[in-house]
C-alpha cells in the first residue's frame, strides 16, 4: 500500500485494504440482496475496466470487485455513481454525492432471503424491510450486520447476525371450516415444533410452542387457517463468526412490529457509541454487549419503545456457541490430552 493511501479514508469510502500491494477491492452494497438486472452491466464494466475481470459474490449478497489500483478510486466511484443513486438514494438513503462514492462501510450489507414477493413460506416482503432498514443504518462506521428471513427456515442465516429479523404470522382458525383431516397437526409434528394437536376432531394450537411459521395456512385443504395481515417479527441478536467465540443468536424479542424492530436498531447505535472501546479498529456489537451486560443494553435499545400486546422479551440470554479450550472436547487419536 503507498504511503500516502489513508486506509481509514480508503475503508470508510466501501474499498477494501487487500493483500496486494497497491490494489484495491470495491465493495458493492446490495440492500435486501435485491437488484436491477440493469446494474450487472455496471458491475461488469468496473470489473473489467479498472479489476482485474473478476467479481466476488460475498455472504453477504454484494459485490466486489478486486484488482483496482488505489489511483482509480475517483473515477470508480463516478463509474459506481448510477448504482448508489438507484439503490440507496432513490430509496431514501442520505447520500450526498453518489459520485464520490459510498460514505461508509461499517455497517453491512442489509441481507435476505427472496422473501413473499416469490416464497410462499415467506411472512413479509424481505426487501421492503430491508431497504426501510437501510434508509435508518446507513452510512455508519460502526460493524453491525442485520440479516431478515421470512420466515423461521432461516434461509437467510438470521441466527448467525447480529440481529436476525425472522417473519412470524399470527394465525386464526375458523373451527366451522375444519374438518379434522390432520394435515397441519401432521405437518407440524413432522417439520415444525409440534404445536398443534387434534382436540374433539379439531386442530388446536399451543401457543408455548407455536413460532408462528404459518405452515398451517399452507396445508389446510379447506381454508380454514387464515393469517393475520399484519406480520410480526422476532428478533435474534448477537450471533456470531470468528475465532473469538462462535455463536448463535438468541431470542430478544417476539411477536413485535416492524416499527419496534426499525427503532430497537436505530437505539443501537446510541449504545455502540456510548460502550464501544475506541482502542480497536472495530468492536463486534456482541462483545460490546458481554462487556456492557444485557440489562444496559435491553434498557438501551427499548428506549422510547413501546412493545405490542402480546409481544414477549427475553428476560436472560443463552447462547450456544462454544470456545476454543481444545482439551475440553478434543482428545490426540489415542485418547490423551491435547
Amino acid at each position: 500500500m503507498s504511503l500516502d493511501i489513508n486506509r481509514k479514508t480508503v475503508t470508510r469510502n466501501a474499498y477494501r485494504i487487500t493483500s496486494r500491494r497497491n490494489e484495491t477491492c470495491l465493495r458493492i452494497r446490495v440492500p435486501g440482496g435485491h437488484l436491477p438486472a440493469r446494474h450487472l452491466a455496471t458491475v461488469q464494466r468496473i470489473a473489467d475496466t479498472f479489476g482485474n475481470g473478476t467479481v466476488h459474490l460475498t455472504s453477504r449478497q454484494g459485490f466486489e470487485v478486486p484488482g483496482i489500483a488505489f489511483g482509480d478510486i475517483p473515477e470508480v466511484n463516478r463509474a459506481i455513481a448510477p448504482l448508489i443513486t438507484d439503490l440507496e438514494t432513490a430509496i431514501g438513503v442520505d447520500i450526498v454525492d453518489p459520485e464520490a462514492g459510498y460514505p461508509g462501510a461499517g455497517t453491512r450489507n442489509i441481507s435476505a432471503c427472496i422473501g413473499s414477493r416469490v416464497c410462499p413460506f415467506a411472512n413479509y416482503d424481505t426487501t421492503a424491510l430491508a431497504q426501510r432498514i437501510e434508509r435508518e443504518v446507513f452510512p455508519h462506521d460502526f460493524h453491525v450486520k442485520i440479516g431478515l428471513t421470512g420466515c423461521p427456515n432461516d434461509c437467510a442465516k438470521a441466527h448467525l447476525q447480529d440481529f436476525g429479523i425472522i417473519g412470524q404470522a399470527r394465525v386464526e382458525i375458523d373451527a366451522e371450516r375444519c374438518v379434522g383431516c390432520e394435515a397441519c397437526v401432521k405437518n407440524c409434528r413432522r417439520h415444525i415444533t409440534g404445536a398443534l394437536r387434534m382436540v374433539n376432531h379439531r386442530a388446536v394450537r399451543d401457543d408455548r410452542r407455536c413460532i408462528g411459521c404459518g405452515e398451517c395456512v399452507l396445508r389446510c385443504p379447506t381454508n380454514a387457517w387464515t393469517r393475520q395481515p399484519t406480520p410480526y417479527f422476532r428478533m435474534v441478536i448477537l450471533g456470531r463468526t470468528g475465532k473469538r467465540n462462535p455463536r448463535l443468536a438468541a431470542t430478544f424479542l417476539e411477536w413485535v412490529t416492524e416499527d419496534v424492530v426499525v427503532q430497537v436498531l436505530k437505539n443501537t447505535y446510541a449504545f455502540i457509541e456510548a460502550h464501544i472501546d475506541r482502542s480497536l479498529v472495530k468492536e463486534h456489537l456482541g462483545y460490546i454487549v458481554d462487556r456492557a451486560g444485557y440489562p444496559a443494553f435491553r434498557d438501551a435499545v427499548l428506549a422510547d419503545v413501546s412493545l405490542p400486546p402480546g409481544a414477549k422479551l427475553a428476560q436472560t440470554l443463552e447462547f450456544h456457541g462454544y470456545w476454543y479450550e481444545r482439551d475440553r472436547v478434543l482428545r490426540t487419536p489415542g485418547g490423551g490430552p491435547i
